[in-house]
């Protein structure tokens, strides 16, 4: 019979409040979650010697390729933006955690799904601990997510809540969430590190043990990652992120982690009155329709996972009445923005360092990723000689502090999106492949090139559509500049 024992010395512990991060003297900044003053005194660490021994198994060990995997097929949700982050549905006996900020759609979200699961023939148990029955009900008519096998109730005693799942024998559980639910038999506040550590391991038993599906919601800090110990992140299945300005009708919900599935997918909701629905086409969300065309905008094509978005840059130069000028971003880096604007200054000789730059996105979007880069130079140089860039124009790249304009991932792949929306002509980094049929790519090797092919279009426009009305189309000469 095997045995293992482990004995540890009596000696001083100090945890995060936080993260649950432990160590043995006392710190001012934790070091997991760098979180300042959040480190306090959790007692003394009792002498304990313990011993482990070989025990029965329950089930005996077998060949990998006789494994049943009939049981763990994922079941659609019938939410086609959440089926496609899952990689297909709710796997039974998954957990999955759910985080965002407040009022993002969380809750909406994962009523619907209770809903839908329900309307198929299932069982829904939906657990609230932020809200009363009463409440939750009256938003559930008000988004049409009313089923008679969804089960509803308010609790936030841990005990309580898996007398529940005992009576209903659910097929899906949704718990709101899990900084409500304490549990008796272990001290401290709900929210708390060993609150949530008891009560997400207790409702993660209950789920292998049953094969039941849970959805379980996460509340986020001020700098938008999980609250709460960061093991709650490793022991479930799938970790979503809600995304969403609180302004915006657009909701994204991205997969941090997934055991089921990729982690590269996005889903796209629209929220409105009637709850969120999906979005399998948002590229139309994010740009704007002129009859005039405006300088200072430029359209460039966002990966959003594998998904291709079309998104909007738009950008205002101004004098500046103040001593130091300003520089103010939406849904832009404003680190990466500062470093454009130096690059358009000292590489393209664009006199800004006196101006006010203001720039942003169009719908709410967010573009973090470097590939953006070029669609904003040639924004901000448009905005400042005030000139509108030619119409169905892309703009895609990542500009480097040489100048220099750098490939992207997925350049087809984007392309192709640009030119089913109707747009000719691309500005594209060098050896970017062969465009799709339908579409011009105009290749520049740095920013000082991509403007002089803003140039030359200009002058095609001019050729190819003789007929457009001036009001319309009229570019001027300052793009010859360059």
């Amino acid at each position: 019979m095997a045995k293992t024992s482990t004995s540890r010395a009596l000696r001083p512990s100090y945890r995060c409040a936080e993260c649950g991060w432990q160590t043995t003297k006392w710190v001012g900044r934790c070091g997991e979650c760098q979180a300042w003053g959040t480190v306090e005194e959790s007692g003394v660490g009792a002498a304990r010697v313990t011993v482990t021994s070989a025990q029965p198994v329950t089930q005996p060990a077998i060949p990998i390729d006789e494994v049943d995997v009939e049981a763990a097929r994922a079941e659609p949700t019938r939410i086609g933006e959440l089926d496609r982050v899952l990689g297909g549905g709710l796997v039974p006996g998954a957990v999955v955690l759910v985080a965002g900020e407040p009022g993002v759609g969380k809750s909406t979200l994962l009523l619907e799904t209770a809903a839908e699961r329900a309307r198929a023939g299932g069982r829904s148990l939906y657990v609230s601990g932020e809200e009363s029955a009463a409440q939750v009900r009256l938003r559930a008519e008000r988004v049409g997510a009313l089923a008679p096998r969804l089960f509803l109730t308010a609790e936030t005693d841990l005990g309580a809540v898996l007398g529940q799942i005992d009576a209903v024998r659910p097929d899906l559980i949704v718990l709101d969430s899990v900084q409500t639910v304490a549990s008796a038999q272990v001290d401290g506040a709900p929210g708390g590190v060993t609150q949530v550590r008891e009560v997400a391991g207790a409702l993660i038993r209950v789920a292998k043990e049953r094969n039941i599906a849970t959805i379980v919601v996460g509340h986020v800090t001020k700098d938008g990652s999980i609250a709460g110990p960061r093991a709650l992140e490793h022991l479930v299945d799938v970790v979503l992120h809600f995304e969403g300005e609180r302004h915006s009708r657009l909701r994204l919900v991205r997969a941090v982690k997934n055991r089921y599935g990729p982690t590269d997918e996005v889903g796209c909701f629209d929220f409105a009155d009637g709850g969120l629905q999906s979005l399998p086409d948002p590229s139309g969300l994010f740009l704007t329709r002129r009859a005039v065309p405006v300088s200072g905008s430029c359209v460039t094509v966002t990966l959003e996972g594998k998904r291709p978005l079309l998104a909007e840059v738009q950008s205002l130069v101004a004098a500046s009445a103040l001593g130091t000028p300003r520089r103010a971003t939406s849904g832009l880096d404003s680190s990466r923005m500062a470093m454009i604007l130096a690059v358009l200054e000292r590489r393209c000789n664009l006199r800004i360092g006196n101006q006010d730059v203001y720039a942003s996105t169009v719908g709410g979007v967010k573009l973090r990723e470097p590939a953006s880069d070029l669609a904003v130079a040639v924004a901000v140089a448009s905005a400042t000689i005030d000139q509108p860039l030619p119409p169905y124009m892309i703009a895609i790249g990542e500009v480097g502090l040489g100048g220099d304009i750098r490939r992207v991932t997925g350049v087809e792949r984007r392309l192709s999106e640009a030119m089913r929306l109707g747009f000719t002509d691309a500005i594209v980094p060098p050896d970017s492949g062969t465009p799709p049929e339908g579409i011009r790519a105009w290749e520049a090797g740095n920013v000082s090139e991509a403007l002089q092919s803003v140039s030359r279009l200009v002058k095609v426009v001019r050729l190819e559509q003789p007929d457009e009305p001036q009001e319309r189309w009229e570019p001027q000469e300052p793009w010859e500049k360059w």
